[in-house]
C-alpha cells in the first residue's frame, strides 16, 4: 500500500478515535498481560497531510488499527494502522506519543506504549529486541530521538542520507504552536497555555535537567546507586552540556528575548532561532547571544502572530551581526532556495556573493557543519553545483550537481530520466485503474471509491497544491 494526500488536500490535525484489530496478531492486541485487546477503541491525535492510505489488493495489509466513525482523511477501509508480515514493525498515523496523558486530551495513546513494553518483555531483553548489544536495557522507540542533519544523495537509503559529522539537534518553539491559540475551544488543558507560561516552562525543565546533570556527576564522581534513567532530563541535560543544539521555531520579539534570557541563566547557548520573522527588532541581542536566525526571505501577514514581519528582516539580522540564512516551509520553493537568497539583494541591498551565503555556508555555520559544506575549500567535501547563468538570477538553470565528488545529476539526462519516468507511471496507473474496477464490486465502505479517485487525481510525486508532475525547469507538466 501507499500514503497519498488526504481525501480534501488538506492538513488534518484532530483527535479521532481508532478501533484495535487483529487480536491474534501483534503484541498490541494479543498479549495477555496488555490493556488493549481486538475492538478497543481509543481517542489519539492525526496531525498529517499524506495520511489515505491506499490498499495493495494484491498484498492486503495485516491491519493494526482502523477508523472507528469519521475517517478524516480518506483511508481505504478506513485503515490507520498497519504491520510487517513478522509482526515487529508497525506503521502508524495516529500519534500515540501525543496521548500519554489527560493533561493532552487523552491518555489512550500510553496503553500503545505499554503494550510494545509488554512485548519486548515477553520476547526477551529490550537491548535484544532493538539489536542493541550490551548497555541500558531500553527499547530503541524510547531512546532519545536526534533530529538528524541529510545530504540528500539520489537512490541513497535513510542510513546514506545522514550526515554522520553533524552534532544532535532539538526542535523546539514558541508562540501560538505552544500554547494551541487558534486551535478550539476543547484545546484548554495544557500547559502552557499563555505566552508567560513558555518560559516558566523552560525554566522548570532545565532546572530539573541541570540537578540531573548533577546526580550523575555526583554518580560517576562518588560511586554509589546510579540515578534512575530520565530520557526526556537526559536529552535536556545534554543541550546544558552542548553536546545537542536547540533549533527554536520563533516570531515574536518579545518571546526571542525571553526565551534567549532563560536559556542564558543555564548558560545554554542557542543554535538558530527558525522563522524569527520579529528577529530584526532585536538583532544586537541574539548577534551578542550568538544565534544564528534561519529567516523566510519575504514571507509575511499570514496571520496575527507575524504582523510585523517585513522581507528586510534578513539583511537587517545580517547588518547587526547576526549570522543569517534562509529556508522555506514550501516545497516548491525550498527547491530553489538560490532565488529564495536573490530576494535579500533586492531587500536591503545584500551583495549577492554574501546573498549566496544566505543558502550555502551561513546554514552550514548555523548547524555546526561549516568544516565539512557550505563553501569550495580544500579539505571539505565535494558538493557543488554547475549553473548556466549566475545562481541569483531567474535564468539561471541547474547544469549538474555533484555531492561527495560524485555527479548525481546532468541536466541532458535529468530530461531522459523524467521521460521514461513519465512512461512508466502511465502503464503503472493504466495497470492500477483496471484493477480498481475488477476489486470495486468488493470493497464499497470507508469512503474507497473517493479515496482512489483522490489517488488517481493526485499521486505521490505530485508537488503540494501545485498540480506539478514533472519539472526540469523547461520541462513543466502539469494536471
Amino acid at each position: 500500500g501507499a500514503l497519498v494526500r488526504n481525501r480534501d488536500l488538506k492538513f488534518v490535525c484532530e483527535d479521532v478515535r481508532v478501533r484495535v484489530e487483529d487480536p491474534g496478531g501483534f503484541g498490541v492486541a494479543s498479549l495477555d498481560d496488555a490493556e488493549l485487546s481486538g475492538g478497543d477503541e481509543l481517542v489519539i491525535p492525526i496531525k498529517h497531510g499524506e495520511g489515505a492510505y491506499v490498499l495493495d489488493s494484491a498484498r492486503p495489509p495485516r491491519v493494526a488499527f482502523r477508523y472507528a466513525g469519521a475517517n478524516p482523511n480518506g483511508s481505504m477501509d478506513d485503515v490507520a494502522g498497519i504491520v510487517s508480515e513478522r509482526g515487529n514493525v508497525m506503521g502508524l498515523m495516529p500519534h500515540p506519543e501525543h496521548a500519554v496523558d489527560p493533561l493532552l486530551g487523552s491518555a489512550d495513546g500510553a496503553a500503545i506504549l505499554r503494550s510494545f513494553l509488554a512485548a519486548c518483555r515477553r520476547v526477551g531483553p529490550a537491548s535484544e529486541v532493538a539489536g542493541v548489544s550490551g548497555g541500558p536495557r531500553l527499547p530503541r522507540m524510547l531512546a532519545p530521538v536526534d533530529t538528524p542533519i541529510i545530504k540528500l544523495r539520489l537512490g541513497g537509503g535513510p542510513e546514506e542520507m545522514k550526515f554522520k559529522a553533524a552534532p544532535p539537534g532539538i526542535k523546539f518553539a514558541l508562540g501560538e504552536n505552544v500554547k494551541q491559540s487558534n486551535w478550539g475551544d476543547d484545546k484548554t488543558t495544557r500547559f502552557p497555555q499563555t505566552r508567560m507560561g513558555v518560559p516558566a516552562f523552560h525554566e522548570n525543565r532545565f532546572t530539573a535537567a541541570w540537578q540531573y546533570n548533577r546526580e550523575w556527576r555526583r554518580f560517576r564522581e562518588k560511586g554509589g546507586p546510579p540515578p534512575r534513567r530520565d530520557l526526556e532530563l537526559e536529552t535536556l541535560g545534554q543541550i546544558i552540556t552542548a553536546d545537542r543544539w536547540i533549533h527554536c521555531h520563533s516570531y515574536r520579539q518579545d518571546e526571542i528575548l525571553a526565551f534567549l534570557r532563560t536559556m542564558e541563566q543555564f548558560g545554554v547557548r542557542v543554535g538558530t532561532l527558525q522563522h524569527v520573522l520579529e528577529g530584526y527588532k532585536v538583532a544586537d541581542e541574539i548577534a551578542a547571544h550568538g544565534a544564528g536566525g534561519s529567516c523566510f526571505a519575504d514571507w509575511w501577514g499570514y496571520k496575527y502572530e507575524v504582523i510585523d514581519a517585513i522581507p528586510y528582516a534578513g539583511s537587517l539580522m545580517r547588518e547587526r551581526g547576526v549570522v543569517v540564512s534562509f529556508n522555506s516551509d514550501s516545497s516548491d520553493l525550498a527547491r530553489r532556495m538560490n532565488l529564495e537568497s536573490a530576494k535579500a539583494v533586492k531587500y536591503g541591498n545584500t551583495k549577492p556573493a554574501d546573498a549566496l551565503n544566505f543558502v550555502t555556508l551561513n546554514p552550514a555555520r548555523q548547524l555546526r557543519i561549516d568544516h565539512r559544506v557550505g563553501s569550495l575549500e580544500p579539505g571539505k567535501d565535494g558538493d557543488f553545483v554547475i549553473w548556466s547563468a549566475p545562481p541569483l538570477s531567474t535564468l539561471a538553470i541547474c547544469l549538474e550537481t555533484w555531492i561527495d565528488g560524485k555527479r548525481y545529476f546532468e541536466r541532458g539526462e535529468g530530461i531522459q530520466r523524467a521521460e521514461a519516468r513519465a512512461k512508466e507511471r502511465e502503464k503503472l496507473l493504466a495497470k492500477a485503474k483496471s484493477k480498481a474496477k475488477e476489486d470495486k464490486s468488493e470493497d464499497k465502505k470507508g469512503g474507497a471509491d473517493e479515496a482512489r479517485a483522490a489517488f488517481f487525481r493526485r499521486a505521490l510525486e505530485t508537488a503540494h497544491g501545485l498540480g506539478v508532475v514533472d519539472c526540469q525547469d523547461c520541462k513543466i507538466k502539469t494536471n
